[in-house]
Order: structure tokens, then sequence, then C-alpha cells
């Protein structure tokens, strides 16, 4: 039969699981973390000067030599410990000011291989020199003066705290260096060495007791976003001290910037290519080693996010012959520009620094044949609003349109055209170097692309329905707005549009129409427009000879000038793979996650925890009793025998001086009796 728990027990299980908790904290969990300092190790009060130290570790080792001693070796290895480390300045600074001990790992060791050996034998001294030299002039060491001025300027700031004297830091040093390589015009990097209190401690946590200390030791790495100006502001470094790491956490977290993905040859159609906007360039990446996408290249996507998409492929030799089938890549690493449907892949093989990156950017940052957008219209000079890119001067110039709703036929006719314009470009450079074998036809089509009065764009008639309607009129079912439920009749129009400015005719409408709001504004007056639809063969010689007769018509002719209102562009959504997150910045390393405690271990430190348990047993011991007891009482009352004989309630008199109600049964001795005679007895 199990032994039953008895009740008081159960009444009280929470003041004494909380007294048990206090009790075996204060006598076993706090002293393990609270273990012998050094100077309790040499018997004299904590900060002592290196004097007292000597004095110290000199009267301990006399008492060795003696044949009474039997000390053990471990304590004595102990000793001579507390006593290298307190007599190295460095070292004892480190140790008083953020009670830094790196060498731990060395009294372990040494402890395990000399604790059965005699300690004349151990191999002094313990510890080795292993100070850090920074005669590198590229390193920036901030001073309590320069600091101020390094966190105002525009660039985020990444500062790793250290000391001379640890030897994690001079083991680091070498991937500090390479941090710093690779964060080269994205961020800037300082240095901050213990020995400058005031600022090194600026950085350190505090606990319980106020004594700054380094939750991880040195190096510790603290960065300041590029909108932080305030001291307190920083963002605090809690993961490993790993190149990769740091480089990642700094991109992702301190400056905002796009990751790139990984792609597989099965998701990179659907997933990427697919997915991301049409009127992007794909830059694809091939890497062999899988590594994570360098910060000057996720700064890129964010900068030609307008314009581009960027993806990673690992390469894998069993995966070769299809890449180089699709997209002309030998080997890994690669540079892969997909431009558009229908253009040859451009391929940069081998490695590339960050300023040759750019210059590839810049010169292929757009397709070959781009698309007319509302945010584009004005640069290309397709918007009646506009002007050339000729410039203002220009008063006629031309835009080539093939429009349709996004599909395999778009692509088809965007393909043509984009080979005509390659042949009009073909034709300008042929006649820069002097070769007139040019057709006369051709001759006012390539004259206007190169003065850049002819411009050659696709437009999406799907999501531009409203302009592509207004150009090609009533005809243009197959090429405008959404196709119908079951409507597999895509038919892109090619057409061009002729823009005309008239100085003289639009002052003189401005001062009929004499509007202030406007003249305020500095609205500007929508250009003349001629639209001429192209309905002969997809041949790109009968285009491009259509589009020379348009082109010496338009500038050769009187033509009416009028004008009409232009439906808007609507404004396409920029469908990007990244969010920005919002950078959280830690006011003073007090983050919402230290205050409530995140560290357990925090309070396996604090003194204050186990005096806690004991005060909150007590409360809930008080509180226990106090309702039990009052229970008891009300219970007793209700238990306790009830007198059954009433006490007879007294009558109410209802005469004015107090008599009973009835005195028939009382008589008076002077009492007398009436006779009454009775009027109606006869």
């Amino acid at each position: 039969m199990a032994m039953e728990i008895p009740a008081e027990v159960r009444r009280y299980w929470l003041p004494i699981l909380l007294f048990t908790a206090g009790f075996l904290f204060q006598l076993l969990v706090l002293p393990r973390h609270f273990p012998r300092t050094h100077y309790d190790v040499l018997g004299i009060e904590r900060f002592a000067p290196v004097e007292r130290v000597v004095e110290a570790y000199e009267r301990l080792s006399k008492e060795w030599l003696t044949e009474t001693n039997h000390q053990p070796t471990v304590d004595i290895i102990k000793i001579r410990y507390a006593y290298e480390l307190l007599t190295n300045p460095i070292l004892k600074r480190d140790y008083d000011l953020f009670g830094l001990d790196e060498h731990m790992d060395v009294l372990e060791r040494v402890k395990e291989q000399y604790q059965k050996e005699h300690f004349l034998k151990i191999d002094l001294p313990l510890l080795k020199d292993s100070a850090v030299s920074l005669t590198d002039d590229a390193f920036n060491v901030l001073t309590h003066e320069s600091f101020m001025s390094a966190i105002a300027e525009e660039y985020p700031l990444i500062i790793m705290v250290y000391s001379k004297g640890s030897p994690r830091c001079a083991q680091f040093i070498e991937y500090w260096k390479q941090i710093s390589a690779r964060l080269d015009g994205i961020a800037k990097t300082a240095m901050v060495e213990v020995g400058d209190s005031q600022l090194a401690g600026h950085f350190a946590e505090k606990g319980f007791s106020k004594q700054p200390f380094f939750r991880n030791g040195v190096p510790a790495i603290v960065a300041y976003p590029a909108n932080c100006r305030s001291p307190s502001c920083y963002m605090r470094y809690l993961g490993g001290l790993f190149v990769e790491s740091v480089v990642d956490w700094v991109a992702t977290s301190v400056i905002g910037l796009p990751r790139i993905l990984y792609y597989s040859k099965e998701a990179l159609g659907p997933q990427f290519i697919g997915k991301s906007g049409h009127h992007k360039v794909k830059v694809i990446f091939f890497s062999s080693t899988g590594e994570r996408a360098a910060p000057f290249l996720r700064q890129a996507a964010q900068e030609y996010s307008s314009y581009t998409s960027f993806a990673f492929v690992l390469w894998r030799e069993d995966e070769s012959q299809i890449w180089w089938n699709s997209l002309g890549v030998e080997s890994a690493p690669a540079l892969v520009f997909l431009k558009g449907p229908g253009t040859k892949p451009v391929v940069h093989h081998g490695t590339f620094s960050k300023s040759e990156f750019t210059e590839m950017m810049e010169e292929h940052k757009h397709h070959e044949l781009r698309q007319l957008r509302s945010d584009t219209s004005l640069e290309l000079g397709c918007d009646a609003r506009g002007h050339s890119r000729a410039g203002n001067d220009a008063a006629i110039w031309y835009c080539v349109i093939v429009a349709g709703r996004p599909g395999v036929e778009l692509s088809k006719k965007r393909q043509i055209l984009h080979k005509a314009q390659d042949q009009l470009i073909g034709d300008v450079d042929r006649s820069a170097i002097g070769n007139v074998a040019n057709s006369v036809e051709m001759s006012s089509a390539a004259t206007a692309l190169k003065d850049e009065r002819l411009t050659f764009v696709w437009l999406d008639g799907e999501v531009q329905k409203q302009i592509c309607a207004f150009y090609l009129a009533t005809d243009y079912n197959g090429a405008c707005g959404p196709s119908d439920f079951g409507d597999d009749n895509d038919k892109p129009e090619i057409f061009i549009v002729r823009f005309q400015r008239n100085a003289t005719y639009e002052a003189l409408k401005a001062e009929k129409r004499n509007n202030l709001v406007e003249a305020l504004q500095g609205q500007q007056a929508d250009a003349s427009q001629l639209v001429a639809r192209y309905k002969g063969p997809d041949e790109i010689q009968e285009i491009n000879r259509w589009i020379s007769q348009i082109i010496k018509d338009g500038d050769s002719r009187e033509i009416p000038y009028f004008t009409s209102k232009v439906p808007d562009l609507v404004p396409e959504e920029t469908s990007k793979e990244w969010l920005r997150s919002t950078k959280s910045i830690r006011s003073a390393g007090k983050s919402l996650r230290e205050k409530i405690g995140f560290h357990f271990q925090d309070y396996l430190t604090d003194p204050r925890t186990g005096s806690t348990l004991l005060m909150c047993g007590c409360i809930s011991f008080g509180i226990i009793w106090f309702r039990n007891n009052k229970s008891t009482q009300s219970t007793q009352r209700e238990k306790a025998p009830k007198d059954k004989t009433k006490r007879p309630r007294p009558k109410l008199s209802t005469s004015l001086f107090g008599q009973p109600e009835s005195i028939a049964d009382v008589e008076p001795k002077d009492a007398r009796q009436w006779e009454m005679s009775d009027s109606d007895s006869d």
C-alpha cells in the first residue's frame, strides 16, 4: 500500500518547494558560480598591487620547500597561475576591469598533466606571451576622442573590442582583416582596446553587481547602423567568431541588404526566371563552393532591384552539360546576364572585383529591348509629356512599340523587333567605319537611331490596357487587356508613334488657356502624336524598311499639329524578392530580450535569487496559513450546538402608559364592579 502524503504537506507544498529551492541555491548553486578569485588563492585583498602579489607568492613558495609541507601539487599550480596572471600588467588590468581570464584552459591542462608529479617538475612559466601586434596601419584603433566623430559618418561602423594580452584576439586578428576587406565600401571597421576603460566599458554588459563584463569574452563585436548617431544605439553581435557569420550579420541585420538565394536546376526556371519581373535582367552567379553572396553583390541587388533580379546556382560537374547547352557556362565561378527572350546570354568566367562588377552591371542592367513602363517612359523618350532621348531641342522623334499579352507570341515579336534594332545598330557601326554599302531605305532609320530620335520598346498590353487600346484604336482584342476565358488568340502588334513639339503653338495654347494653376505647377503640354501600325510580314528587312519610310515621311512632310489626351501608364508593382527588415537597435545593450532575463545563467550568479525564493516561500506560507485558519474558524462556528430554549419575546404595548393590551386577568385591589343599566332592557 502506497504511503499517503500528510495533509499538511499537501497543503503547504508550494512554500516547501520554494524554501527547498532557496536553501539549495544558497548552499550549492551560488558557491559554484562564485569561485575563489586569484587574489583569494594568494591570500591577499582584491585589486592588490603587484608588490603585494609578489610578497604573497614568495611567502607561499618558501612553505613549499619545507619538509613539513604536504600541500598538493594542484594547489601549488593554482598559486603559480595566480602569480603569473597578476604580475602581468595587461592580464591584471583585464582581470581587474572586466574579469577577463582567457588562460583557464592552460590551468586545467597543467593541473591534469602534473597532478601526480612533484611541483619541481612543472614547466614554468605557465603563461606564454600572446600579445596582439597591430603593425598594420589599416587598423583603425579608436580613442574616446575619435569615437564620436566615427559614429557621425554616413557609413555603418563595426567595432571590435580587443585586448593586447588575449590569445583569442591574437588568433582572430587575421579573420578581422578578412572581414574588413569584405566589408570595404559597405561599412567601416574600427577597434577599441580594453585599456581604454571608459570606451570599452561602454560596450560591456553589467550584472547585478554593476561590474562590467563581456559575456563571451573578447574579442567582442558591436555595430552602429548608418542612421545611428547616438553612442547608446549600438547592436551587439552574439554569434560565433567566423568570417562568414560576422559578414552575414553585418549585411543582413546592420545594413539590411537582401539575401541572394540559391536555386537548383529544376527550380531556376519556374521559381526564379518565371516569377521575377518580365522587364528585369536576370543575373545568375555560378559558385563551386556554395558560399554566401559577398556584401557588394547584395548591395548591387538592392541598388539595381528596379532593373535586375539576382540568383545563385551551385555548380555540379554532373550538371555541367546542362548549363553549357542552355547558358553557355563552361565552369564555375561564372556570371550570366539574361537580357530578354531571344537574346544570347552574356557570360563572364572567373572571379571579378567590385569595380569590375559595377562596370558590368552598368553595361548590362537593361534589356536589349526595354519595356515601356510608367517609370521608364520619360527616360526612353516614349512619353507625350516628355522629350526625345536626344534632348529638348529635338522637335520630332519616334518610338517603335510591340504590344501584346505576355506569352510565347509576344516573346517571338520581341525577338524579331530586337533583331531589327540590332541590324540598324550594325548599319550605324558600319557607316562609322566608312562602309557605305547600306541600303537607301534604311538610312533614315539608322540616322534617327544614331541621333537618339528613335527608340525600340515593348509594352505589356495586359497591364497597360488603356494606352494600348488608345494607340491601336478599335482593333486591339488580340494585344490589349486580359484574355477572356478560353481565348488563346494572342496577336501582338507592332506600331510606331511619331512625337512632335511646336514651341510657338504650345505658347499660344498656353496663353489661350490662361490657367494659373497649371502655370504655377509647371505642367508640360502633351506633344503631338501620330500612330502607324505595321501590317507586313514578320521579316526584319521589311520592318526596317517600313520604319525608315515612316521616319523619312515624318521628317519631310508638313503634318498638321494637333494634340490629344493620352491615358497615363499604370504604375506596375515592383515584385521584390526581398523585404528590407527594420533594424532593431539595442540601447546600450539593454534589449527586451536581456531585460526579461533571457540568459538563464545570469540568475544563477545573482545572490538575490536565493533570497527571493526564500521570501516568496514565506509569503506563500503566510497566505496559506491565513486562509486555512480563517476557514477553520468559520467551520467551528457552524458546528457549535444551538440552544433550543427560546427566550420569550416581550409583547409590545400600544397604550400610552405602557400597560399591557389585556388586563382581564389582572384585577387591582381597589377595583369595583359597576352595574350598568341597559336602556333597551325593557
